[in-house]
């Protein structure tokens, strides 16, 4: 079994128009870009940030 990285930190809503803090998962994109995906806590608009390579 897998471990699940999470994320926690602020990522720029759209349907709000203002930066927020949320909580969510680390996926890879199609493109091979990690990005962290979660909801907005104001709205519930998915919000996404992509992130830097990963740490070793």
């Amino acid at each position: 079994m897998a471990e699940v990285e999470t994320y926690k930190g602020d990522a720029y809503c759209v349907k709000c128009k203002a930066k927020r803090d949320f909580e969510g998962t680390v996926k890879i994109s199609e493109s091979g870009r990690r990005m962290a995906q979660g909801i907005c806590p104001v709205c519930g608009t998915k919000v996404n940030r992509i992130l830097g390579k990963k740490p070793e």
